[in-house]
């Protein structure tokens, strides 16, 4: 079912390794050398930032494809948009697989941004047919697919989207339609559970896929016409954090340990339109507060243990991946807001005006 072999992928893994260790001074560069010929490996990279080049020129690429595609070649007639939708979504899913088995290219972002395109095509095309939200239920499926046959973490996040907008009968009040989400959330979860620790991604998915459907005031507004189911919620998304930071650091699983974090921060920044407090512009600066105190106990009670640790955990950095993650998250945050960084450097929003210097040659004048 896997278009990649265990054994390709557990080259790649070992790459990643070596090239861990010689980094931490693990390994010298002839250690390196030699233990890089013992796993080879015929599948082909490329690093992150041309990884995402690619798939934004490939999106592109099949943008305008399709759009020309649409113009020279749709009618007015019934089903003619639906086919033309369900027809690209084959021939990129059939790029996708060509390129991998062809020039056997792993997370390139051109065989990713096919597979992407598949699924939209695919679920517009039913969408646009069915028009009674079908389309998400073959998302689902689709999405399903692609991560299991690419292995792309974000293709089974797809599909936990797309189960939040499955259809349902029109005699379904939202409780149940709420319960009913949470409900195939938790039968994959049981299913992931089964599977222990190869799936510690998409199990984190899964829980935080429960904890939105559980969370009434996630989305702003308040859904509940009943106070049992209200307040039974209510004590859920209090104990949801508890228990999936219990199994993360039980298994030592920071994906998971991860989702459980962020459960309980939502839970504290949703705790005062639960309970019809008050909220004020400084809610957020003191939960950003409790959050350095916990994190700064946490440092220091993890550097007070035997050895900096306990029961395993450390706060000290133990791979040179952390820092480059620290590193990659910096230059986001610079990218996302570089005005609160730097902030106008000329103060005022006046026009500069230049003049007053003298130039000559070419007729040029003073004020020029």
């Amino acid at each position: 079912m896997k278009i990649y072999s265990e054994a390709e992928v557990g080259s790649l893994r070992d790459r990643d390794l070596l090239k861990d260790w010689l980094a931490e001074g693990l390994l010298n560069d002839g250690q390196y050398e030699r233990m890089q010929q013992e796993t080879p490996c015929r599948l082909r990279r490329t690093n992150g930032f041309l990884r995402a080049v690619l798939f934004l020129f490939t999106l592109v690429i099949i943008s305008a494809g399709t759009g020309l595609v649409f113009l020279l070649f749709s009618s007015g007639e019934q089903g003619a948009v639906e086919f033309l939708l369900l027809l690209s979504g084959v021939i990129c899913y059939g790029g996708a697989e060509f390129a991998v088995a062809k020039y056997r290219l792993y997370r390139y972002g051109i065989e990713e941004a096919l597979a992407a395109c598949s699924v939209g095509f695919v679920c517009a095309g039913v969408t646009h047919a069915s028009r009674v939200g079908m389309g998400a239920s073959v998302g689902v499926v689709a999405s399903l697919w692609i991560w299991r046959r690419f292995g792309l973490w974000y293709g089974f996040l797809a599909a936990v989207i797309f189960v939040a907008f499955m259809p349902v009968e029109s005699g379904v009040t939202r409780e149940m339609y709420r319960v009913i989400v949470a409900s195939i959330y938790a039968v994959g979860l049981l299913i992931f559970v089964v599977v222990e620790g190869k799936y510690s991604v998409e199990e984190a998915m899964l829980w935080l896929g429960i904890y939105g459907a559980v969370n009434l005031h996630l989305a702003g507004q308040v859904l509940a016409s009943s106070r049992t189911f209200y307040w039974g919620t209510f004590a859920a998304i209090w104990c949801l954090p508890a228990v999936v930071l219990w199994r993360g650091a039980r298994r030592k699983d920071r994906f998971v340990m991860g989702a459980g974090a962020l459960m309980a921060v939502v839970t504290m920044a949703t705790n005062k339109p639960y309970l019809g407090w008050a909220r004020h512009t400084w809610d957020p600066m003191l939960l950003g507060a409790v959050l350095v105190g916990i994190a700064l106990w946490a440092r220091r009670w993890l550097a007070a243990g035997e050895g900096g640790e306990r029961r395993g955990f450390t706060a000290r950095r133990m791979s040179t991946k952390d820092m480059a993650r620290l590193h990659a998250g910096a230059g986001v945050m610079g990218m996302v807001g570089p005005q609160a960084v730097v902030g106008n450097p000329h103060g005022g929003g006046t026009e500069m005006k230049f003049g007053g210097g003298d130039s000559g040659g070419g007729g040029a004048s003073s004020d020029f």
